[in-house]
């Protein structure tokens, strides 16, 4: 039997057991008390360094580094900027206004290319066939006259009018038999009808009927639209119209007969024409016309 004393010993534990170790005095160090003040603090602003540049006063510019393209460009788009706006001021100009027809007024004063006075208008006007010019007209006037027989025949003056389209198509006898009247070649007649309105295709030649493109006078209804037109009830009537007036006045009062005499009052420079281009243009026209070419 186990002995007494056995049953009540104490069980002894098997972990170690932990000495503490006593800290030394000058293990830690002790901070000093700063004491709390409410003054407000304050930062002062960094220095700021700006960095240092040498300037080269013989280095050369950027705007002369690029000046070999830099110029052309800035002249390119001046160039550009005009013609925008000359083409718009030019449109502006020539822009019709609203048609108006009105009755031509008895004034005194009229465009030179149908007189210039109402004396030289009446001169013309009201005529039927040619009148007995101030100066006897030259039998041999010289090329690029306007008076002598015609120098076309009815068939070819039908199919040019043809070729083009013009509304006085098939009129061409008209032509021929005022050209008889008057004295006067009527293949200049065509030629004026080609340059004034591509034959009645263009402009105001449209409404207007007139071969010529005709400034008002006082026999005729009037067209008030860029300085005013002639207006003819018919293609006949507006053909025979310019027979009178270059018979009549130009030839018979002014004694102008061939073309480059008869364009400078016809169709001034001052009127915005071009003389020269003009008479250049009719007398090209005639020739072609007379080789029996058909398309000028």
């Amino acid at each position: 039997m186990a002995s007494g004393n056995y049953a009540t010993r104490k069980s002894i534990s098997t972990e170690p057991v932990q000495t503490p170790v006593p800290l030394r005095a000058n293990a830690t160090r002790q901070l000093p008390i700063v004491p709390d003040t409410d003054e407000p603090r304050t930062t002062k602003p960094l220095a700021v360094r700006r960095p240092t540049f040498v300037v080269d006063e013989f280095r050369e510019s950027s705007l002369k580094r690029h000046r070999h393209w830099l110029n052309p460009l800035l002249i390119t788009m001046v160039v550009v900027v005009i013609a925008v706006l000359v083409l718009i001021s030019a449109g502006s100009f020539q822009r019709p206004g609203p048609s108006q027809l009105v009755i031509s007024p008895n004034g005194q004063v009229f465009p030179i290319q149908v007189g210039g006075t109402i004396g030289n208008v009446k001169a013309w006007e009201s005529s039927n066939g040619p009148v007995s010019p101030k100066t006897a007209i030259p039998t041999k006037p010289g090329p690029y006259s306007v008076v002598g027989k015609p120098s076309l025949s009815v068939d070819f003056m039908n199919k040019v009018l043809a070729y083009y389209h013009s509304p006085a198509a098939g009129k061409a006898q008209a032509l021929y038999n005022d050209g008889i009247k008057y004295g006067l070649d009527p293949a200049y007649a065509l030629a004026f009808f080609m340059h004034e309105s591509s034959f009645g295709t263009a402009g105001v030649a449209r409404v207007t009927l007139s071969l010529s493109n005709m400034r008002c006078v006082p026999e005729y209804r009037c067209l008030q639209e860029n300085g005013g037109y002639a207006i003819f009830d018919t293609w006949e009537q507006g053909f025979e119209a310019w027979f009178k007036l270059i018979r009549n006045l130009y030839v018979a009062y002014w004694g102008r007969i061939t073309v480059d005499q008869i364009i400078p009052k016809y169709a001034p420079n001052s009127d915005g024409n071009n003389e020269a281009g003009y008479i250049a243009s009719l007398k090209h026209t005639i020739d072609v016309w007379r080789a029996g070419i058909v398309q000028a």
